[in-house]
């Protein structure tokens, strides 16, 4: 009996560790809502599998593209943004950034083998604000939901967004400020995507000849499916809760209206509120719908991009305070510019 009452506990541990924290909030959240208000309950999953529907053919879009790319090795292409003249590295980086599939736990050996080989920092800095802000996937997300337009803008943000850091950087990169960038010992994000490694060489675009190639690409499409709807999932049921008790005078009070106001409170609500930037994508909707203004919600997804936990540890792990100082501090700034940039043209 002794021994069962000391296994009992370890094995609840065990079971709780391995259990997913999104899908318990996604399967709990109606239940403990169904206590009070059973009609919300029912509306809110009604809404979340509806939403989901709808979004289903972007999901299998971003899924086939990422693990295409991931299987093909397409990755390998990304090394070519650090050759050259630094102005064409800064340039390269910022739109591959903005077009590669590498999440912020990826890029940390790619980044760091890089900045051992002496890549300049800045153009590391071009690719490393704006590969958090857009991919295949998240533009096929924010597309389906928020537009064509609007997902157009958000990557041309991240672009800037990578051109801005890049060219801060280079302006300054003969100051103390820039300089010798790398901790002494480099640590992991904490927090790995538990995909495979990049393949290693030029492209195979008929990838499906190679059995290797091929078992990325069935695993890596299972692990993207699994992360969209996990995400997506919760974020739809967030977003039907808050259409229905978060007063939509309030959000048009904060974030509404016109002026710099909204669009400063956006990027700096943006940062410690956002989860990802595919759940944000619904949320972001919602708060549209409850009267967020356009500059608003795009410096709240910018800001929020760059600087979300999995991004900014990743850039924490690898790199001195000041140049993490220097990151955040771009990532702020250029998303307040794509907020008015973005309302301007709205």
């Amino acid at each position: 009996m002794a021994e069962a009452s000391v296994t009992q506990p370890g094995t609840a541990r065990q079971l709780w560790a391995k259990l997913d924290k999104v899908w318990l909030i996604v399967v709990v959240v109606p239940l403990v809502i169904a206590l009070y208000d059973t009609q919300q309950a029912g509306e809110t999953v009604t809404f979340a599998v509806g939403a989901m529907a709808h979004t289903a053919p972007f999901i299998a879009f971003a899924v086939f593209a990422v693990a295409f790319l991931k299987a093909t090795g397409a990755e390998t292409l990304v090394a070519r943004a650090f050759e050259g003249p630094e102005w064409r590295m800064i340039v390269v980086a910022a739109l591959v950034g903005g077009l590669s599939p590498f999440c912020s736990c990826e890029v940390i050996p790619f980044i760091a083998a890089m900045l051992a080989l002496g890549a300049p920092l800045s153009a590391v800095m071009a690719f490393w604000l704006s590969s958090p802000l857009m991919d295949p996937a998240m533009f096929a997300i924010t597309a389906g939901t928020l537009g064509f337009e609007f997902a157009l803008a958000k990557a041309a943000a991240a672009v800037g967004m990578g051109l801005l850091g890049g060219a801060g950087v280079w302006a300054f990169s003969r100051t103390r400020v820039f300089a010798d960038p790398l901790r002494a010992k480099s640590g992991g994000c904490g927090s790995c995507c538990g995909v495979q490694q990049p393949f290693q060489g030029a492209p195979v675009w008929r990838f499906w000849g190679e059995a290797e190639r091929r078992e990325t690409f069935s695993d890596t499409g299972r692990e993207n499916a699994l992360f969209l709807l996990k995400w997506l999932a919760l974020a739809y049921v967030l977003e039907s809760l808050m259409l229905a008790y978060v007063p939509a005078e309030w959000i048009a009070t904060v974030l509404g209206g016109d002026g710099a106001q909204p669009i400063l409170l956006g990027a700096l609500v943006g940062a410690p509120a956002y989860l990802n930037g595919y759940a944000a994508v619904p949320l972001v909707d919602a708060l549209m719908a409850q009267g967020m203004t356009p500059g608003a919600a795009m410096s709240f997804m910018v800001a929020g991009g760059a600087s979300s936990i999995p991004a900014a540890v990743a850039v924490w792990a690898l790199v001195k305070p000041r140049i993490f100082a220097g990151y955040i501090g771009f990532a702020m700034f250029g998303a307040v510019l794509a907020g008015f940039g973005w309302a301007m043209l709205a």
